[in-house]
């Protein structure tokens, strides 16, 4: 007969309870289904940090009943982005939403902090933490001008989003936190309180290699429709039509501003490969930049410098490299995600495994 030490309902008390993070590491990502999306081999960590130098970090707020939000921060690389920003560009899919930054992207080509995801009502706070951020780096001195760059899905469902609740120290925190390691998926970050074709949403990443560079995608889903997996139709609920996408887009290629647009324009396919329409009330946005220190514009340079130019011709294996790695980052957001009780009791579950391999090996894929 076991002897407890402590009683039995002191001894359940002291056992931390489960996180969402914890529970999605018993979830499967797409290739442990036996799923491979598309042609093109992954990267070793088949994430966005397969791109050499990026970074990322999340801050999750899991609060009482009501608080289900939080902030995820991606940095192009860890050295000091307005002294050595990195070109870039934005691609509107459908503008329903407040991407805080997009005007100087376009202008300049070039992003000069960190990338942040954020609530819908939060990027304003999440802005206000990245210039005070940028502010602070030795050799900034003299700054007087930041552009923040700032995305956001709605997440006012499981979440109470009028309160507000990620401050300008959240945004301090995930840049500090983030590292190359392959970053935490599901209901994290700016995955926190998001929904997805009925389903807990969130955070995903994957990436491909080709052509001796790397693709990596990551993003925040939190948007409907009827779900297509890996070309499997699973359904959803059709009253969630409506929701946005965050979709950032890494590469190592030396790619300037042009083509990194035109790379983000091929992420929105995955998409539609998924089984979105982009309806009219989402905010679907794509940030792409290339890490490339051949590209990089560094405040320190007075003359003109010359800079690589790629092959228009080979800018297709990207493309295909792009698609690939975004189709496959959403399914991980769905897999990785778990079921969430939010604000005012509101209930969302998780995509069901059981029913999803089912409907997988009955069409010949996974196992």
């Amino acid at each position: 007969m076991r002897t407890w030490l402590l009683p039995i309902p002191l001894v359940l008390s002291c056992i931390p309870p489960v996180t969402p993070q914890e529970t999605a590491r018993a979830r499967p990502r797409v290739r442990d289904l036996g799923i491979e999306v598309g042609t093109l081999p992954p990267g070793k960590q088949n994430a966005v940090t397969d791109v050499a130098g990026v970074r990322v970090g999340h801050v999750t707020l899991v609060e009482g009943k009501n608080v289900r939000t939080g902030v995820t921060a991606i940095l192009p690389h860890g050295g000091n982005l307005f002294q050595e920003k990195v070109p870039a560009a934005v691609y509107v899919g459908n503008g329903f939403g407040k991407l805080v930054g997009v005007t100087q992207i376009r202008e300049l080509g070039q992003i000069e902090t960190p990338v942040l995801l954020t609530n819908t009502l939060s990027v304003w706070d999440a802005s206000i933490g990245i210039v005070e951020y940028m502010l602070s780096l030795p050799g900034n001195e003299k700054v007087r001008s930041i552009n923040p760059v700032v995305g956001e899905t709605n997440d006012g469902r499981l979440n109470d989003i009028r309160g507000r609740h990620v401050k300008p120290r959240h945004v301090t925190e995930a840049i500090r936190k983030a590292t190359t390691d392959p970053p935490e998926e599901g209901a994290v970050g700016a995955g926190t309180g998001t929904i997805c074709f009925g389903w807990k949403g969130g955070i995903g990443t994957s990436s491909r290699v080709v052509s001796g560079h790397a693709v990596g995608v990551l993003v925040q889903t939190n948007y409907g429709g009827r779900l297509d997996f890996a070309g499997v139709p699973v359904g959803g609920e059709l009253k969630d039509r409506d929701g946005s996408c965050m979709i950032v887009v890494a590469t190592d290629a030396p790619l300037d501003r042009a083509q990194l647009g035109r790379l983000a324009k091929r992420a929105t396919l995955a998409l539609g490969r998924t089984g979105s329409v982009m309806s009219h009330g989402s905010g679907d946005y794509v940030i792409c930049f290339s890490t490339s220190e051949a590209v990089r514009i560094r405040a320190s340079d007075s003359r003109t410098v010359s800079v690589p130019r790629y092959p228009e011709r080979s800018l297709t294996p990207l493309f295909q490299a792009t698609v690939e790695a975004t189709e496959e980052a959403i399914y991980n957001s769905l897999l990785q995600a778990t079921d969430m009780t939010g604000h005012r009791g509101y209930r969302v579950k998780a995509l069901p495994l059981g029913p999803l391999r089912r409907l997988l090996e009955k069409s010949g894929r996974g196992r």
